[in-house]
């Protein structure tokens, strides 16, 4: 029988220690169905983040799938819902999935019980989960603010968009070793600027071509499917002539069309290289000879902005797994200028698994 509690003000039952403090135990065979989820997913619909996470050291790929499987699920999660009421409600669903996660109480969801794993060992070593958390909410509100293809204003708004997702990322994986250096987040910025750009080209054939219908089981159409969409920077495309319908129409053929590409392709490019005579400095023990545009903000902020060669190499190393993303964008963009800036020709790339395993071995993107 409960015995009462004098509280402040009269009496109360006692909490039910099973209840006020309930836990999802997670046991070593539930990590483990999470954990080859998750590599499945990678190796079924994002083949390049499943060579990467191969190159990655153990340690470290728990972490990168779950955080990779988690962003495939936003990507792919307009082209699963019928109508914009359902997205919002399935983005709601991953949104208190990650609070949950981070409050000791995963949901029996795959991603979210690795993504535990990962955040527990964080937490014992002395890391900050909350940073992960952060960056994740982030992912989620972008990804939600995009679900319905809205087009970019302009390039800019194109890079703050990459900004907020891809480099979003790759600050989560940094967090999740857990490294907090400026330079280590600035070449993520630049990096995951260029990736986001380059997913933008990339989905181009895709995306510009109509969705077949909605079929039933039985295969009745029960609604149609989605419109095509154009997500060139608006004002690129003001700039080259090009208009959506000429797209939708021709494709390819439409006039200003790869010198849209071109443009947006070129801003890609020119993070990576930003990206790697940082790298070379950085390296070499000099300045990185670039100034970092989001020091100061929230979750950039660091107690030393001026960090010995040692320490900034011991960075390097441990994050270069992280950089790796720079490597499929770059090869995707040289077969883009291959075949003169036309996205719909571009073919899978047979040498990608021997540029990354010769930027490991280099420390070189």
């Amino acid at each position: 029988m409960y015995r009462a509690f004098r509280a402040r003000r009269g009496l109360r039952w006692p909490r039910d220690p099973l209840r006020s403090c309930r836990r999802c135990y997670v046991t070593d065979a539930d990590v483990e169905k999470a954990r080859e989820y998750c590599v499945a997913q990678l190796r079924q619909s994002d083949y390049d983040s499943y060579l990467i996470r191969n190159l990655l050291p153990r340690s470290r790929q728990d972490a990168y799938d779950a955080l990779r499987a988690f962003n495939l699920e936003l990507v792919r999660l307009p082209e699963l819902v019928s109508n914009p009421t359902i997205g919002q409600m399935r983005m709601q669903f991953w949104r208190d999935a990650v609070n949950n996660t981070f409050a000791g109480k995963p949901p029996k969801e795959p991603i979210m019980i690795l993504l535990y794993k990962v955040v527990s060992g964080l937490a014992e070593i002395g890391g900050t989960p909350s940073s992960i958390k952060f960056w994740l909410q982030r992912l989620i509100n972008t990804r939600e603010k995009y679900m319905d293809n809205r087009p970019f204003a302009s390039l800019s708004s194109l890079e703050e968009y990459a900004e907020n997702t891809y480099s979003t990322l790759m600050y989560s994986n940094l967090a999740a070793i857990p490294i907090q250096s400026m330079h280590m987040d600035h070449l993520a910025s630049h990096i995951g600027k260029a990736c986001g750009i380059v997913a933008v080209l990339r989905g181009i054939p895709f995306l510009a071509a109509p969705s077949p219908p909605v079929k039933s089981p039985h295969g009745a159409s029960v609604g149609s499917g989605r419109n095509p969409v154009l997500l060139l920077p608006l004002d690129v495309m003001a700039e080259t002539g090009l208009r959506e319908e000429d797209v939708y129409r021709h494709g390819p053929r439409a006039e200003g069309f790869q010198d849209a590409v071109f443009k947006v392709a070129t801003r890609a490019h020119d993070h990576l290289i930003t990206a790697r005579e940082m790298l070379k400095n950085l390296h070499a023990g000099e300045s990185p000879g670039h100034e970092y545009e989001h020091h100061g903000e929230e979750q950039h902020e660091y107690t030393s902005t001026t960090s010995g060669d040692e320490d900034t190499k011991r960075d390097l190393r441990r994050g270069f797994g992280v950089l790796l993303e720079g490597v499929p964008a770059g090869d995707y963009l040289a077969r883009l200028e291959a075949q003169n800036f036309d996205p719909f020709t571009v073919k899978s790339s047979w040498k990608l698994p021997w540029r990354l395993w010769r930027a490991v071995k280099t420390q070189q993107i």
